[in-house]
């Protein structure tokens, strides 16, 4: 008498398990237009309204680091700004004349904003890394501008506005040529395909878009805030400022 009755069936060649559960894995990515944390909150709604009782969702690998930082990005960027503003100050032993560089930040922002509109592209969790990324590069144009401008001005005596002036032309060069470099070098990410190319399209444009605007808009801007900012030091203090020691 046999015991068992072999039969034939058709099964999966893989078995997947998240957290010692059976699972079933899905991949999807956003429409163009749509942000990463969009199409994810559309797939929970969707999960939560067709499966069955007994059955759960969980993220895994970028998407599960995502949802685990939250609302992080707009802290990092907070906080980059507050320490950039500190270090700064440390530098230049004022805490007026970092303005005259942080005001070149929102300019940065800017064009990474466009950047990303016009090309359709989301802004995702490297889009907004590149965001945080802006604030170093957008300091480091100005710097080059104002640096200059407090030596004429504050060593050399020169009047505020020659001095302004000629920190804008005489600097122009350099933070067109430094602008122009990383622009090429960000280049490849903008125009990356493949597999994971959305996150290096992402991160490339928000870089690719602030340091144009950075570059062009703040050799035009930052000379004016640098022009209102002094101008507000030397009505606090009084007169002329002198450079630190």
């Amino acid at each position: 008498m046999a015991l068992v009755a072999p039969e034939l069936i058709q099964g999966a060649d893989v078995l997947y398990r998240y957290n010692t559960y059976d699972s079933a894995t899905i991949n999807g990515r956003p429409q163009p237009g749509f942000s990463s944390g969009e199409a994810m909150l559309a797939m929970e709604n969707l999960s939560l309204a067709t499966l069955p009782t007994g059955y759960k969702f969980d993220w895994t690998d970028s998407s599960f680091e995502e949802r685990k930082s939250g609302n992080m990005a707009p802290v990092a960027l907070g906080m980059s700004l507050i320490f950039t503003f500190l270090f700064l100050a440390a530098l230049y032993e004022s805490f007026l004349t970092p303005f005259a560089i942080i005001l070149s930040v929102p300019v940065a922002m800017l064009g990474a904003v466009i950047a990303l509109t016009v090309t359709g592209a989301s802004l995702s969790l490297y889009g907004q890394i590149g965001m945080v990324l802006l604030v170093g590069l957008a300091s480091k144009t100005a710097i080059l501008i104002v640096e200059f401008a407090k030596q004429l001005r504050e060593v050399q005596r020169m009047d505020l506005l020659e001095a302004t002036v000629e920190a804008a032309r005489l600097r122009f060069r350099p933070v067109m040529m430094t602008g122009i470099s990383f622009v090429v070098g960000v280049l490849p990410l903008v125009i990356a395909s493949g597999a994971g190319a959305a996150s290096r399209v992402s991160l490339g444009l928000a870089v690719f878009g602030g340091t144009i605007m950075a570059s062009i808009g703040g050799t035009i801007l930052v000379p004016i805030f640098f022009r209102l900012v002094q101008g507000l030091r030397e009505v606090v203090h009084g007169g002329p400022t002198s450079p630190p020691e």
